[in-house]
């Protein structure tokens, strides 16, 4: 599968930051640099451990933002990234935004959405 990057913005207290995301339908969350996180003003709300691709374990704090991309904005749940993490975007996010990752075209599209 290839690689595929979305500029977005996210809000915070403190300001607005623009965001190169690595879109990742193997994450849960989205991932903010610590310094996006801590220049847009988010303060850590919880920690949660997550699971990497080689079963490794991390440990990392979460907090909310609202987050922009060309195909729709909201709140949404984003992990506290440490000095060396990198921008991902999350299943989660997307399906709060109502949209999916079309991996055969590498663009996101709205989901269709079920009333059931």
């Amino acid at each position: 599968m290839g690689i595929t990057y979305i500029l977005g913005k996210v809000r915070g207290p403190s300001g607005e930051e623009e965001v190169r995301f690595l879109i990742d339908g193997g994450a849960t969350y989205t991932v903010l640099p610590e310094k996006v996180w801590k220049s847009i003003g988010i303060k850590p709300t919880r920690e949660h451990e997550f699971m990497l691709a080689d079963g490794s374990v991390i440990k990392r704090k979460v907090s909310e933002c609202y987050i922009s991309l060309p195909q729709g904005e909201g709140h949404t749940p984003v992990v506290l990234g440490e000095a060396d993490d990198h921008a991902l975007l999350g299943v989660v996010t997307l399906e709060i935004l109502g949209l999916v990752f079309n991996p055969f075209k590498r663009t996101l599209q709205p989901m269709r959405m079920l009333l059931v």
